[in-house]
């Protein structure tokens, strides 16, 4: 179709989308990905536990205005994950499944809504692919999986970027600018910088997308600021947002400026072969692929710049990387090279399961990664997948590959969830020792931030630093082999 001027990049399609029955059960196979296993590890890192004692302490409290950590205000992030936590405990899910299973649901509603864009906006088989991209990608699933903000803000903002770009009704642009506002409530100010090209090129819409974000995004801000004063202030805008840009000492997350380059190929698995169908020139005579192409490398460069560099920062180049992926591989002629090298490479899998608890304690290059033998199944699959596409059955070979990212990412659940939870979690942990709960102490000269915030969220409580509770006889101290409880 020829392209459209940039005051929307394509016109919306007025049709009625009805996905066919193949379609339907790729997404029913996809939705019990998603959802199988929420609760299979205990909280991982330092994050989970702390945004899910945070979400857990407003349901209890009833203050859904000021985020607390063990009853002290914590403005590290703003409230969209802690409610939706907040409101899972309340309607009575408990732990992970309180925190995890609400993302993992934003995380299905944007991809039903993605595929209904895109089947509009180009085409069936875009669609399909484009969605079967996202899905099964790493990085998307795996933050879909974790209580995180940062899957919450990706599709809040892809979602106004998608109605932004491809719907021609100005009104359209209120609900834009609302979904806007809802990735402001989730990860603060980053999402009206990767906005602002859009909003640039959205004429007629500008209004209605700034009116749309005040509204839903502004109420907090102003009650939080009212509430709690500029100590809000200085630590969620000044710390968290100018202090991230500027210095990488401030937080203690600095990297390389090429350390996304990795991350986002590792992001792609297993389509990562895909990114070598991004240099045919002829891909981007489409307007609306130029576009988001040219958003992708501004975004990136944005996100390369600032010092202070995290994997999930660059989630939300994904729902964007996928739909420009889903039409080169539609363009593509010899589609049976590429697909049967992103089922090939799933080869990895058992490896990764196992070395998978290891590299999140130890980093990616310090854990031992060991072939296993069991990962050459997937090259008799993508052997199938290749002959499938080589006699013609394009479509038929993208929904087996996508099929068969589902089997290998319920494989990886299966195997690798349990070992997290028993090396990476402290859940079984606190559980064996819960009734001694009232005379333990944390040694945290030994014990990980990431451990200190799980113990603190099984316990119910921060517990005591050793050192400044002496009369408590059991101690748990960290060592090689991970926590122990030891007498004092």
């Amino acid at each position: 179709m020829p392209a459209s001027p940039p005051a929307a990049v394509s016109p919306s399609r007025e049709r009625r989308v009805w996905p066919s029955s193949a379609h339907i059960l790729l997404a029913a196979a996809f939705t019990l990905l998603y959802l199988f296993g929420l609760g299979s590890a205990g909280f991982l890192g330092p994050d989970e536990p702390r945004y899910a004692s945070i979400g857990r302490e407003m349901a209890r409290s009833g203050d859904w205005v000021t985020p607390r950590l063990n009853g002290s205000p914590w403005f590290e992030k703003p409230p969209l994950l802690y409610w939706t936590t907040a409101a899972a405990n309340r309607l009575g899910l408990r732990d992970e499944w309180a925190a995890r299973l609400p993302v993992a649901l934003i995380s299905l509603a944007f991809l039903a809504f993605f595929y209904r864009r895109l089947h509009r906006e180009f085409s069936p088989s875009v669609a399909l692919s484009a969605t079967a991209i996202l899905a099964g990608s790493a990085g998307w699933l795996v933050a879909s999986f974790a209580a995180v903000p940062d899957l919450p803000m990706s599709a809040a903002l892809a979602s106004a970027i998608l109605i932004a770009l491809f719907d021609s009704r100005a009104r359209t642009g209120w609900l834009a600018g609302a979904l806007l506002g809802l990735a402001i409530l989730a990860k603060g100010f980053v999402p009206l910088a990767l906005f602002a090209p859009v909003w640039f090129v959205a004429r007629g819409k500008r209004l209605p997308i700034i009116a749309g974000a005040v509204i839903v995004a502004a109420p907090w801000y102003l009650l939080c600021l009212y509430r709690n004063g500029s100590v809000f202030w200085n630590d969620f805008f000044w710390r968290q947002h100018v202090s991230r840009l500027l210095s990488a000492e401030a937080l203690q997350h600095g990297q390389p400026f090429w350390y996304y380059v990795p991350i986002l190929l590792v992001g792609l698995f297993p389509w990562t072969p895909f990114a070598a169908l991004l240099v045919r020139r002829k891909l981007y005579k489409d307007l609306r692929l130029r576009f988001l192409s040219l958003w992708i490398l501004a975004a990136f460069a944005f996100f390369s710049i600032v010092p202070n560099k995290l994997p999930f920062y660059v989630l939300p180049l994904l729902p964007a990387l996928a739909i420009v992926l889903g039409a080169a591989l539609e363009k593509t002629r010899a589609v049976e090279w590429p697909l049967a090298a992103s089922i090939l490479i799933m080869t990895l899998l058992p490896s990764i399961a196992r070395g998978l608890p290891e590299a999140l304690l130890s980093g990616a290059t310090k854990a031992h990664w060991t072939w296993q033998l069991s990962g050459l199944i997937a090259g008799a699959f993508a052997a199938v997948v290749w002959l499938l596409a080589r006699l013609g059955f394009k479509r038929q070979a993208i929904l087996a590959s996508a099929i068969l990212v589902v089997l290998g990412g319920g494989y990886l659940k299966l195997t690798a969830l349990p070992l997290l939870d028993g090396r990476d979690s402290v859940r079984a942990f606190w559980t064996a020792h819960q009734a001694e709960a009232a005379n333990i102490c944390i040694d945290s000269t030994s014990v990980s931030r990431s451990a200190q915030y799980g113990l603190n969220y099984y316990a119910g409580r921060e517990l005591p630093d050793c050192a400044h509770a002496p009369a408590l006889e059991l101690h748990i101290r960290g060592g090689p082999e991970g926590l122990l409880l030891e007498r004092r």
